[in-house]
């Protein structure tokens, strides 16, 4: 389902600022693949992300996305293909607009947008059928400008939004990163339900490796743009947080702590 091949990124050559984010990746996930994915500052892990998503190009490599080369596409055009959540929770929404008004713009993702009423009652419906499954209430708020949402909210509706019209491929970019623990703990079990409900293929950052172990099908750790260490799914469920420390410092001959793994 996604296929990156090759994929290398440098940023400011030939000055003395250079820096080889990427080196070389290749990564493939199958359809319904949940793919978590940790490493320190600075590993790669963001401009992955963003080269999927088409924010930024790579010197060489490809992104191919169910058997198409998306490559080339900018990220708009990708778009139809493509759902993301990013780490911001101000990101993912327009918080002028309210909810129903957010979500018909993400329904339209993808769709032949024509002159018809924005939301009819069927749209409504699913709506707050879709609205339901959070259970937060938000069914009852439709109207509520997405401003007035606490962070978790707002990032639980980014997370709806993204995945309810089914994209090819989900990306999320250190979704609970800037929410509380309880908020953070929520937005992660949503994940993990809207994902298995959908059947989604998912390329999840994050700087918490117990919610990378805890989330997700299969685990890979970059560091220094690449890949180094991958995990199936057996392998994923018998692994620590303090195993991954180990591997790390194993593969890598570095010493490092849970505390640098976060930052």
């Amino acid at each position: 389902m996604l296929e990156i091949s090759n994929l290398s990124r440098t940023f400011f050559p030939g000055t003395v600022n250079e820096r080889k984010a990427l080196r070389g990746i290749n990564l493939n996930l199958s359809a319904a693949e949940f793919v978590t994915v940790i490493g320190s500052n600075g590993a790669g892990k963001s401009t992955m992300l963003n080269m999927v998503a088409g924010k930024l190009q790579p010197d060489v490599g490809a992104v191919r996305i169910d058997g198409k080369n998306v490559t080339k596409l900018a990220d708009y055009q990708r778009a139809k293909y493509i759902g993301r959540v990013f780490q911001d929770p101000m990101a993912g929404t327009a918080p002028s607009m309210s909810i129903e008004e957010n979500m018909a713009l993400a329904y339209a993702r993808g769709r032949f947008r024509g002159l018809g009423l924005g939301v009819g009652a069927r749209r409504r419906k699913l709506f707050i059928d879709e609205l339901a499954s959070l259970e937060l209430g938000l069914e009852h708020r439709l109207k509520t400008k997405v401003g007035l949402l606490s962070g978790g909210q707002r990032q639980a509706l980014s997370l709806l939004m993204a995945t309810f019209s089914q994209p090819k491929i989900l990306l999320l970019d250190e979704h609970t990163a800037a929410l509380d623990p309880q908020r953070a703990a929520l937005v992660s079990r949503l994940t993990d339900e809207i994902v298995n409900r959908h059947q989604l293929t998912t390329l999840m950052v994050t700087h918490n490796m117990e919610q990378a172990l805890a989330l997700g099908t299969r685990l890979i750790m970059m560091h220094d743009g690449q890949i180094i260490l991958d995990l199936d799914a057996e392998a994923k469920s018998k692994m620590t947080v303090k195993g991954l420390l180990g591997e790390f410092e194993k593969i890598k001959g570095a010493q490092l702590d849970d505390r640098t793994m976060l930052q």
